[in-house]
């Protein structure tokens, strides 16, 4: 029975890596709107296989490790090939280096999230999390089309794959997902943060999916420049005479 219990969350890790699949296929055939709703499901069925499988003590090694070889799909793979098949092949050599380059970030920042997990729960992620950097890329082609039919700003979407690819890789701290708790004002300000999100995605899913994952991207940068002003500040106080 305890083995049948692991076959549930497997079907949302089978879930999340079809629809990878999947949109690399749309990808290829340049139907970008249909890829990035595919990969945006993928995150769905992603929040939710870790979920089940914690709740239905069902939780492996084995299932940590098949999750992100679909999460290398899904996040990695599928939004390098929708923006090559789009943009990118148009730059050359450069093109495929750029990316290669976001795939190999975020298979290093699955690596390093599996061997930090098996220390413990953490309080916070190292690193920008690749479902998010995945989500809002291929977010923004929906907020393009949502809003001028067509993407716009090609310069600033190649940009985003440039940052994101860093920050996967950076010791930046981002939040996760909080416990249903209202114990700590942290949690409390995290879960508004989810309620209003889910409510803004359900009335126009289109055009907030992008703002909001670029909020959660800066929130990490702003969280680092804030640390490293604060730390600089007890420094120069510390020297005073």
């Amino acid at each position: 029975m305890k083995n049948m219990r692991g076959i549930f969350p497997g079907f949302f890790t089978m879930g999340n890596m079809l629809c990878g699949f999947l949109a690399i296929l749309y990808g290829l055939d340049r139907d970008l709107v249909h890829a990035a709703w595919l990969v945006i499901l993928a995150g769905f069925f992603d929040a939710l296989d870790g979920k089940i499988a914690r709740f239905s003590k069902s939780a492996s090694q084995f299932g940590t490790e098949l999750d992100s070889f679909a999460d290398l799909v899904s996040f990695g793979i599928a939004p390098a090939v929708i923006l090559y098949s789009y943009k990118l092949s148009y730059l050359g050599k450069w093109g495929w280096i750029l990316g290669f380059v976001f795939i190999l970030c975020g298979a290093f920042r699955l690596a390093r999230f599996n061997l930090q997990s098996r220390l413990g729960e953490m309080d916070y992620y190292m690193g920008l999390p690749i479902p998010v950097a995945a989500i809002t890329l291929t977010g923004y082609t929906l907020f393009c089309h949502e809003l001028w039919g067509e993407i716009r700003y090609v310069e600033l979407w190649i940009g985003m794959v440039v940052i994101f690819s860093g920050l996967m890789v950076s010791g930046f701290a981002y939040d996760t997902f909080p416990k249903f708790s209202l114990n700590t004002r942290e949690n409390k300000i995290k879960l508004l943060y989810i309620f209003v999100a889910f409510v803004a995605i359900l009335v126009k899913p289109r055009l907030v999916i992008f703002p909001l994952g670029l909020i959660y991207i800066v929130s990490g940068i702003g969280r680092e420049v804030y640390h490293l002003v604060h730390i600089e500040r007890k420094d120069k106080v510390a020297e005073s005479p």
